[in-house]
């Protein structure tokens, strides 16, 4: 019996045992997911967290940057702050909610532009209208009264019709002007008068052809473009500096105006710029031009998407910069010589050098040597009494040039001019004959006046 209970006891040892472990186990497994719950809880509160700051800098930093980015390209965007603490599909929303954000502003930045751009057109087209009218009047002024005072109005009458027009063009609108083909020379002088420091471009002509000209659909585009770049010379140049104005002429490219000024520089980004708006982006923001807007360069190269022109600019030799801007080919012509062109249009470099040498005489040929000419023998001929040396003055000093004409004195002048029409007008009624000639005159006068506006 003793056996028995000793086997008894052993078997309810075991049992006691193999429980004991099992309850150890269980004890174990449960605490080891009490910890991975505990584990997983935390790790949820992480990406939550995470999450939460993520949204926060989406609407804080993120947007908002990738709004600015819009008109500062340099402007850097954040991303994700925390990319190893949110999931793929979070980060994939994020960033697709910074896109639409995007594409959201993009949308309503051209709405608004189109609405700005659609009401100044309608308003510069009046006020260029306007400043025509007031134009007209002047020149009507001009012929009645000799105060020097209408041709400062005059003056600051076309200065307000070229920003009024560089406004309506940049506006997508049409220039308002229409003109025959003319002379190259010519816009240049017109485009120069359109300038507040109009004195100090000095034009050089260099064409082969002086009587190249600018097909008339081109030609007021043209003198906007040039006046664009001339008065952007003559803002950014020491008042003391002159503009050099050169046209060029080349054989089957067209023609070049190339404008140097001594000026103040741009830097690369300003630089970069500057090419990108004179190549004639497809769309130019008004918003992004600037407060006050800078609107020289992208005039410039709206016209140049237009009508075919091309303009560069560089750093220029004289220190500030140069701007190229080139004709075609196809938007130039010939003009027939009988027309004639400005009394202030420079001539041809080319042409001062043929006028000097037609105006030195040739020397005569020996009498004999021309009789031998004629008939192959040689024969004599008397000879005309050589006449008595003249005693040659000591050379004179060369006068020096004189100074350049203060604004008083162009009035002066003006007044002068004027005050001598009006003295002519007053005298006795001539011939039949001349007076229709002196009437034509006149209409020429007025016609070469205005050729600038009509």
């Amino acid at each position: 019996m003793a056996w028995i209970v000793a086997l008894i006891a052993v078997v309810v040892a075991v049992t006691a045992v193999v429980r004991s472990q099992n309850a150890a186990r269980d004890a174990n497994v449960a605490w080891a997911r009490v910890e991975l719950a505990e584990r997983q809880a935390k790790a949820a509160d992480a990406r939550t967290t995470a999450l939460t700051d993520e949204i926060r800098q989406l609407a804080q930093k993120r947007i908002p940057a990738a709004a600015l980015a819009l008109s500062h390209p340099s402007a850097p965007v954040p991303g994700l702050r925390e990319a190893a603490e949110v999931d793929g599909g979070s980060a994939r929303l994020l960033t697709e909610a910074v896109q639409a954000a995007r594409a959201a502003v993009i949308e309503e930045r051209q709405r608004v532009d189109a609405a700005a751009r659609a009401a100044m057109r309608g308003t510069s087209a009046k006020i260029q209208s306007l400043l025509n009218q007031s134009q007209q009047l002047l020149h009507e002024l001009q012929h009645e009264y000799d105060d020097p005072r209408i041709l400062q109005l005059d003056f600051r009458n076309e200065l307000a019709l070229r920003r009024t027009q560089a406004t309506a063009v940049l506006c997508d609108a049409w220039p308002g002007l229409a003109r025959q083909n003319s002379p190259l020379v010519e816009i240049v002088l017109g485009a120069q008068s359109r300038v507040a420091g109009y004195e100090r471009i000095k034009v050089a002509n260099h064409l082969r052809d002086e009587w190249l000209a600018v097909v008339a659909r081109a030609a007021e585009p043209l003198a906007i473009a040039l006046a664009e770049l001339l008065a952007n010379a003559t803002a950014y140049s020491h008042p003391d500096t002159d503009v050099q104005v050169t046209i060029q002429q080349s054989g089957g490219r067209g023609a070049f105006l190339v404008v140097d000024d001594a000026g103040i520089g741009m830097d690369d980004d300003a630089l970069e710029r500057a090419r990108a708006l004179l190549a004639g982006p497809s769309e130019v923001l008004l918003t992004e031009l600037g407060d006050p807007p800078q609107t020289g360069f992208a005039v410039v190269g709206r016209l140049v998407v237009q009508y075919g022109l091309s303009c560069h600019i560089e750093p220029s030799p004289f220190g500030g910069m140069r701007t190229i801007l080139r004709v075609p080919a196809h938007l130039l012509t010939v003009l027939e010589d009988d027309r004639s062109l400005s009394a202030l249009a420079p001539k041809p470099v080319h042409a001062h050098t043929a006028t000097t040498a037609a105006a030195e005489p040739e020397p005569a040929a020996e009498p004999e040597t021309a009789a031998k000419e004629r008939n192959g023998l040689p024969s004599r001929r008397r000879r005309a009494p050589r006449p008595a040396p003249v005693r040659s003055a000591p050379a004179a000093t060369p006068a020096a040039p004189p100074p350049p004409r203060t604004p008083e004195q162009a009035e002066a002048s003006w007044a002068a001019l004027q005050q001598g029409t009006l003295s002519g007008r007053s005298a006795p009624a001539a011939p039949p004959e001349a007076q229709h000639h002196d009437d034509k005159d006149g209409q020429d006068d007025r016609n070469d006046q205005g050729d600038d506006e009509t």
